[in-house]
């Protein structure tokens, strides 16, 4: 894939204002259209100019292009470009998604075409910013009690000259509980300010649970690998496991299996109704290192003939 240099492909400065870079894609746009310059390389050269101006004219796109760097990065010049990991970190191409993706190169494609069918549902329109979305990592016990946030949003502004900077800003939230992977939470007025003095557009939060060592999230419901002794299984009783919300007793029947599942009505996530927690039975053997305790176990073997590959035939 080949680098393009939009800057140089409109003739103008990095630091162009937004009415330069209308008055060089005008200018380019007359010159190469293939109705009025009939030399081989002019349709290509009019597709530049308008992909050039597609992303140049845009904020967003323009603030996060200028973040490969000043210069075309190393290799650019080449066709094995590829954008280096994490630069368009903080951007969502929220701005209208172009109708014709194939006057497009592969370079914008690579770079810009992730955030666009975001964009199709809450682009600009009417004066109003578009609106952003970000994700949110939290534990799952935040999702049992609720939590608090600070996200720093990055964004682009327009400069009363034209030019566009990008500016963080801190935005204080609250998780509420009983939260569920995947789901959005909407902010209104808290996504990109308007353009044109209208209202800023929405910010839509998608949360996520951060990898737990002990529990597995499935909607509301929970679920978890729970150890037991083989006299446990074998006798059944009374057990203490954990929960988010704190230690609970769990009954397990006689002759209980490795792979059954217990079932823990509403101990799940919050809600209406509340999630269940489901324990997956897990015998655990114990190390063996005494030879007390090889004797009790040669002896459970001599009281007890049993074959647990019985049922493998053969």
């Amino acid at each position: 894939m080949e680098f393009k240099d939009y800057y140089e492909i409109l003739g103008v400065k990095r630091d162009a204002s937004a009415d330069e870079i209308k008055k060089a894609f005008r200018k380019g746009a007359r010159k190469y259209h293939p109705d009025v310059n009939t030399d081989a390389d002019a349709e290509v050269k009019f597709k530049d100019v308008n992909e050039a101006y597609e992303v140049l004219k845009d904020p967003e796109r323009r603030a996060a292009y200028d973040q490969l760097g000043k210069t075309p990065p190393p290799g650019a010049g080449g066709a094995g470009f590829q954008p280096p990991p994490g630069w368009d970190g903080g951007f969502e191409f929220t701005g209208a998604a172009p109708e014709d993706d194939s006057v497009f190169s592969d370079f914008f494609e690579s770079l810009f075409r992730r955030g666009d069918a975001r964009a199709s549902r809450g682009g600009m329109g009417a004066g109003r910013g578009a609106d952003t979305h970000a994700k949110v990592e939290i534990s799952i016990e935040d999702a049992y009690r609720g939590a608090s946030r600070t996200l720093r949003i990055r964004a682009p502004v327009v400069n009363p000259d034209g030019t566009v900077t990008v500016k963080d800003r801190n935005i204080a939230v609250h998780i509420p509980k009983g939260v569920q992977e995947g789901q959005h939470i909407r902010l209104a007025g808290q996504g990109t300010p308007s353009l044109g003095g209208g209202s800023a557009g929405d910010l839509f939060l998608e949360i996520s649970f951060a990898a737990h060592p002990v529990y597995r999230a499935s909607g509301r419901d929970l679920h978890l690998d729970l150890p037991i002794a083989p006299w446990e299984a074998a006798l059944g009783g009374h057990v203490v496991m954990p929960t988010p919300a704190g230690k609970v007793e769990l009954r397990i029947p006689k002759n209980a299996r490795s792979g059954q599942k217990m079932r823990l009505k509403g101990k799940g996530l919050p809600g209406k109704p509340p999630g269940d927690i489901y324990a997956t039975l897990k015998i655990v053997n114990p190390n063996v290192t005494t030879d007390e305790g090889r004797r009790f176990f040669e002896d459970m073997a001599k009281a007890m003939p049993f074959d647990p590959r019985a049922n493998l035939g053969g």
